[in-house]
């Protein structure tokens, strides 16, 4: 277990990721210097395209589809329910396919990034999963998924697509940092942007567990929007 503070300084940096919020005409680099020239030039253009795309603080991007697949194990759906605690951050139902699926992303104003999904459910309301990206930390990018909990990430290409895979997770507690040993830990979490085509693109969610195995595979199939578009 790892425990650190977290001065008011830093907190600042974490924030903003080092950089001004306003758009540069460059476009979006932080997700390209993080993965490095070569690795980036090997995803798919329109990959490429998605995570160039620079937001004025305040300002979101919305994509919309439907839920190709959810398969959870019975641990793994266990979790899910267990996680409503925290703000429901994983799916809570096997199967849904066909349900509608809405993702925006919004540019926070002190340089992160509010990532808001919206699921479509058999019976009741749909699911909101609400988390936010922060360009810092020991991996350069961290999710926040609400009550302290977050997760640095590493970032890699794979056959042209964009992975997110978890290092490790983490409570933020009263200015401290405290890392969650491994075997109190979920599992490894990965989550992949691969392109489909045609102005699609497939989300994918993975949580293996090093002993319960496969928990959550779930993939969600997404479309650019006219405003998306280039």
């Amino acid at each position: 277990m790892q425990i650190q503070r977290i001065e008011p300084s830093d907190e600042r940096e974490e924030l903003s990721g080092g950089r001004a919020s306003c758009p540069s005409e460059l476009g979006e680099l932080r997700y390209r210097t993080l993965l490095g020239r070569r690795a980036w030039q090997a995803l798919a253009p329109d990959v490429r395209r998605r995570f160039s795309k620079r937001l004025a603080a305040g300002e979101n991007t919305v994509y919309s589809g439907h839920i190709e697949e959810t398969v959870m194990s019975r641990a793994g759906w266990l979790l899910a329910q267990l996680c409503r605690l925290i703000g429901a951050p994983l799916p809570l139902e096997n199967g849904g396919q066909g349900k509608p699926a809405v993702v925006s992303v919004t540019e926070d104003r002190q340089g992160g990034q509010f990532w808001t999904r919206h699921y479509g459910r058999d019976r009741g309301f749909p699911q909101i999963v609400h988390s936010a990206k922060r360009f810092s930390g020991p991996t350069g990018l961290e999710e926040y998924i609400g009550f302290g909990i977050g997760i640095a990430l590493d970032i890699r290409e794979r056959g042209g697509a964009l992975i997110f895979v978890s290092r490790s997770y983490f409570f933020r507690l009263f200015g401290w940092r405290i890392g969650l040993p491994a075997f109190l830990s979920p599992g490894r979490l990965e989550v992949g942007h691969h392109d489909r085509g045609c102005g699609t693109f497939a989300f994918t969610l993975d949580l293996v567990h090093p002993v319960l195995g496969n928990l959550i595979r779930q993939t969600v199939i997404f479309r650019d929007t006219k405003e998306t578009r280039p």
